[in-house]
């Protein structure tokens, strides 16, 4: 993940830029808004900025709504100022971290942008086979198509194969379709030119040529407009680029791939993907085994997100219970890899005892793996009751819905982290964005809800 941090690099943000780089962050480092943004738009780009709190933050986000820059921006400070946090988040800012910094708080922040681990880990054979036909592909600059269920490790995947390819040496930029609004998206793939737009001051360097003789992965394409796939399909068969407003093709040198949790073939059936693209991605397709296919995975997947998350928070590494093992195997882990890094990272967190049992085991509304229950896993649009004796304190369920279940763990987890919202959300396995909808449709409510020590209110 590439790093930009906007400001004086003196004293205590020099040691969160250790920590960030220590857990394999690509630091840069401008001294003023202007200068951040030469950098972003001549192509070194950056997942994360981070700005200090006493420079115009709502300059720095209004500048990269104009010019069609998207990147989230953090805010720092000396100390938990609360009148600082508040002005921060609302000129624009994502969130706020108080210096002298936190490790496992910057991890949370880094981890939060940029999800996915880039360690490949497996024993199953279904993997083992996927792997052997990635080593046998990867040294070639063929387009591939990543597919599978959300959470499998797509990302990580795709940087396993730059990594075992000829252009290990060169850039490898990634690019979320989905995260992404199509307004902006345009901009953030081709560059645009000085003038193509209102906010367009100058021009501006896109993914395309950022990865210029590297490897470019286009992550969830299913999401990108049409309009946009019939110029990416320009780009893949000509292998050039027109930037927004440009009259000039631009020469381009990229392997590409992509990824997709849909199937694309039924995409084209509904009109909503074009199949001539689908053929020019799809030259090798690789599918990555869901967990459930990849039963001898759990344990070592296990384990090792068990010793990432002990170091991170300094806490001693704890083997797992058989108990706690067997209820792992009767879960059907519909978030895959990504849901097993998340309850692992509580299981971390709420252990107690000298080993990991069941009761530090559970999944995000604070129910015990394996069990049945009628609630609907987190992909579910619509939650239904639960009906469980008795939570692992004693507190009785029978009777609550799911969202009144779903209330009290949030609050506990944030009163739990003293209102950091980063943190609270990476222990509960949700995003910052959908924990800040939560605690906004709880104060819509009439509550009110506490997100920073004592006076920090979610907005």
């Amino acid at each position: 993940m590439r790093l930009l941090i906007i400001g004086s690099m003196d004293g205590q943000i020099g040691a969160a830029s250790k920590i960030a780089i220590d857990r394999g962050a690509k630091v840069s480092h401008t001294p003023d808004i202007l200068s951040a943004l030469t950098l972003l738009r001549s192509g070194k780009g950056a997942e994360l900025l981070m700005i200090d709190a006493i420079l115009d933050i709502e300059n720095l986000c209004k500048s990269l709504e104009e010019e069609r820059i998207s990147a989230p921006v953090v805010a720092y400070g000396i100390g938990t100022n609360t009148e600082a946090a508040v002005k921060a988040i609302k000129a624009g800012a994502k969130e706020y971290i108080p210096l002298p910094p936190e490790s496992d708080l910057i991890a949370a922040v880094l981890e939060a942008v940029c999800e996915e681990s880039h360690t490949l880990i497996y024993t199953d054979s279904s993997m083992k086979k996927m792997i052997q036909l990635t080593d046998q592909i990867a040294p070639s600059d063929a387009s591939i198509l990543i597919t599978g269920e959300s959470g499998t490790g797509k990302e990580v995947l795709a940087r396993y194969i730059h990594r075992k390819s000829s252009r290990k040496d060169k850039a490898f930029i990634s690019l979320n379709c989905a995260a992404i609004p199509e307004n902006l998206l345009e901009s953030e793939l081709f560059g645009h030119e000085k003038g193509s737009f209102t906010g367009a001051i100058t021009r501006r360097i896109g993914k395309f040529e950022e990865a210029n003789g590297g490897t470019l992965l286009l992550d969830e394409i299913s999401e990108l407009h049409p309009r946009l796939q019939a110029k990416l399909l320009r780009a893949i068969q000509e292998r050039e680029i027109d930037r927004v407003g440009g009259n000039k093709p631009i020469k381009i040198d990229i392997r590409l791939l992509a990824t997709s949790n849909r199937n694309l073939e039924e995409e084209v059936k509904k009109g909503t993907f074009r199949e001539d693209l689908l053929f020019r991605l799809n030259v090798l397709n690789l599918k990555l085994p869901s967990l459930r296919e990849r039963p001898g995975d759990l344990k070592i997947l296990a384990e090792h997100f068990i010793e990432k998350y002990s170091k991170i928070n300094n806490l001693k590494t704890k083997p797992l219970t058989l108990e706690a093992l067997e209820g792992m195997k009767s879960y059907k882990w519909p978030g895959n890899v990504r849901e097993l890094e998340n309850t692992m990272h509580r299981a971390v967190l709420l252990g107690k005892k000298e080993e990991i049992g069941t009761e530090s085991v559970i999944q995000q509304d604070g129910s015990p793996l394996g069990l049945n229950t009628t609630i609907n896993n987190v992909h579910s649009t619509k939650m239904s009751e639960i009906n469980l004796k008795e939570e692992q304190e004693g507190n009785n369920l029978v009777g609550r819905t799911v969202a009144q279940v779903e209330k009290d763990l949030i609050l506990d987890t944030l009163n739990h982290c003293l209102g950091n919202r980063t943190h609270a959300a990476k222990i509960l396995g949700i995003s910052i964005r959908t924990l800040r909808n939560k605690l906004k449709q709880y104060n819509d409510d009439g509550l009110e809800v506490e997100t920073s020590n004592s006076s920090f209110r979610a907005a």
